[in-house]
């Protein structure tokens, strides 16, 4: 068996999308997915399986969740050791926490074209520092995601792949619940 994180794209989010977390965790139970746990409402979810292919993960609980709710999300799905590596490498880290509030990940669920992250990676924005990876852009805004312009949306538009974006604590969260 090895243990998962899903991140789940854009549910619960200006009420779209509503899931609850008891749902979805009964819902992925029924996949025979195996100690589901999920953390808030943003579809943040461990769980461990047989499989050993994390695209094959992402279809089945998309496919779940299609079939289930009626509505398509975008689902990411990484190991443990994946999961670490990403933070590992932030460029951002810091031990401070008032930092660490301004750290964000994220998380690409395909490989962008070079052309698009290099266009990208050569655009600044005032309140923002970011570096581009093959998997995740590493984002640190200094005044809040809230007020960030290079937000999931036009990241998604910029480099034309699916997206969804968690912060430092979520992703430490998720590490702590999946040992």
């Amino acid at each position: 068996m090895i243990t998962y994180i899903a991140f789940l794209r854009g549910v619960n989010v200006s009420g779209r999308h509503k899931i609850q977390m008891a749902g979805l965790k009964e819902l992925l139970s029924k996949q025979k997915l195996e100690d589901v746990k999920t953390y808030i409402q943003s579809g943040n979810v461990v769980f461990r399986s047989e499989l050993e292919n994390s695209k094959e993960l992402e279809n089945l609980i998309a496919k779940a969740i299609q079939n289930h709710f009626n509505f398509d999300v975008p689902v990411i799905v990484m190991t443990i050791s994946k999961l670490k590596e990403l933070l590992d490498r932030n460029p951002f880290k810091t031990d401070d926490e008032h930092l660490q509030k301004q750290n964000y990940f994220v998380l690409l669920k395909e490989v962008p074209s070079v052309e698009a992250v290099e266009k990208l990676s050569k655009e600044t924005f005032k309140t923002e520092d970011f570096l581009v990876a093959i998997d995740c852009i590493f984002l640190k805004c200094t005044a809040g995601y809230g007020k960030a312009k290079l937000n999931n949306n036009l990241i998604e538009r910029k480099l034309k792949v699916e997206a969804t974006t968690r912060n430092y604590r979520t992703m430490s969260k998720m590490l702590e619940l999946s040992v």
